[in-house]
């Protein structure tokens, strides 16, 4: 299984950027898929799951009220829609999937099975 990510950029502090994610596979009804991101320094954080069954979805409190993560059944594709971006969302940002899970949305990193290579987004001031 692959996932590959995609749609990252340098923006101003204030745009938007959508992430897509494609998944080689059809994925199971019950895994969950995420995006998680990684700025220099830091360690990689949680930002935004979604239940592939229901779509039902988990933010990081960072994140909450400005991006937004769907689902496409159609084209096995994940995004991630981000509005009101700030410096601090500059990082390199991962998408992954679970596998076959009872629980969901998953926000911790360990319990993801599968990881794209990461799609850049930068956001200067």
């Amino acid at each position: 299984v692959q996932l590959q990510a995609s749609g990252g950029g340098l923006v101003l502090s204030g745009e938007s950027l959508r992430l897509s994610c494609v998944m080689s596979e059809r994925p199971f009804a019950s895994n969950s898929w995420g995006w998680f991101r990684q700025a220099p320094g830091k360690e990689r954080e949680f930002v935004a799951a979604i239940k592939w069954r229901n779509g039902v979805t988990a933010y990081a409190n960072s994140v909450k009220g400005r991006f937004i993560i769907s689902r496409s059944a159609a084209k096995n594709t994940m995004y991630l829609q981000m509005n009101r971006l700030q410096p601090d969302d500059t990082a390199l940002y991962y998408c992954a999937a679970t596998g076959p899970a009872e629980s969901g949305p998953n926000v911790r990193e360990s319990e993801y099975r599968y990881w794209g290579q990461g799609t850049q987004v930068t956001v200067s001031s």
